[in-house]
């Protein structure tokens, strides 16, 4: 437990990272996290998004306030292989291994993993910072450490409830509730990874219209994930514009396995407007802008599946 000067600091920054989060659509600008939050008067700093373990002077206790996952750069893996596991239903979080680095650096590396193990022993909540791409993190809060292995240098990490998890009570979700948090959470990483991935492949444009405003573009599953042929790859997505991935998704607009785009006739031949006959009647018959590279290109078995259903429908 915390005193109420530790509780309420946290609050205010769970508070300004989900205002953020839902300004910025889970992917937050890091410029915008390095300008901290309020409290009390003061501007408090989420951290240097260097360290992995962040707590500001500003707290009475010793705990953690937030951990970072950065992302991977350019041809390289992310610093730490922090992950998570469906069969727990926990995100694991590495502890910094100073390795061969230097006396001062061990000690720093030491006393930032105090302040984890000090989350754990304390149940208080912290600020989860998953790096999705450079200069992009989603923010997840609250995180609880539920579990500590020295040994292995890791921490187990489960997502609660904002308000009764954050309450003076402290944890008081059960694990299940937790387990399904978290669950969300992770699913909500993955997509984000994987429309990062589908858009840079599409050099951000819309596979039909060439739409390149960003806001408005989206990563379509060919397949849905459930499928045994689904999964978040690129070769199972599309870069639509949202209304293109709407008619997409409800059997409206379908994509052969040459890349042709086809209209259902009740569509085809309705009489409505510019936006029905520019924005969608235009496109029957039109090939669909393809990646540059052939890898990355939408898999044909698979076009040929969701084609099926379109047919179908």
């Amino acid at each position: 437990m915390e005193d109420e000067h530790d509780r309420l600091l946290r609050l205010a920054a769970f508070d300004r990272v989900r205002e953020l989060s839902r300004r910025y659509s889970d992917l937050v600008p890091l410029d915008v996290l390095k300008e901290g939050f309020a409290f009390d008067g003061r501007r408090i700093s989420f951290g240097s998004f260097y360290s992995g373990i962040f707590r500001p002077k500003e707290l009475h206790g010793p705990s953690a306030l937030a951990l970072v996952t950065a992302p991977a750069k350019a041809g390289k893996p992310a610093p730490y292989e922090d992950t998570y596991d469906e069969s727990t239903g926990r995100f694991t979080y590495r502890f910094r291994d100073p390795g061969s680095e230097s006396p001062q650096a061990t000690l720093l590396a030491a006393a930032d993993n105090q302040k984890l193990i000090e989350a754990h022993r304390r149940s208080v909540p912290v600020i989860y910072f998953r790096g999705i791409a450079p200069g992009q993190y989603t923010p997840i809060a609250p995180v609880f450490v539920t579990a500590i292995d020295v040994g292995t240098r890791t921490a187990a990490l489960e997502v609660g409830l904002p308000l009764a998890d954050t309450s003076p009570n402290g944890l008081v979700s059960s694990e299940d509730t937790r387990r399904y948090a978290t669950r969300e959470a992770a699913y909500r990483l993955h997509q984000h990874r994987f429309r990062r991935a589908v858009l840079q492949a599409y050099r951000t444009r819309c596979t039909i219209c060439s739409l390149k405003e960003a806001s408005l573009l989206q990563a379509a599953h060919i397949v849905e994930d459930r499928d045994p042929l689904g999964g978040a790859t690129v070769v199972n997505g599309l870069a639509l514009c949202a209304i293109h991935h709407l008619a997409y998704d409800r059997n409206l607009l379908g994509i052969d396995p040459d890349g042709v785009v086809h209209i259902h006739d009740r569509l085809l031949h309705e009489i409505d407007g510019p936006m029905l006959k520019n924005g969608i009647q235009h496109f029957h018959g039109a090939r669909i802008l393809q990646p540059r590279r052939a890898v990355d290109r939408p898999d044909r078995d698979r076009l040929a599946i969701r084609f099926e259903a379109f047919r179908a429908a």
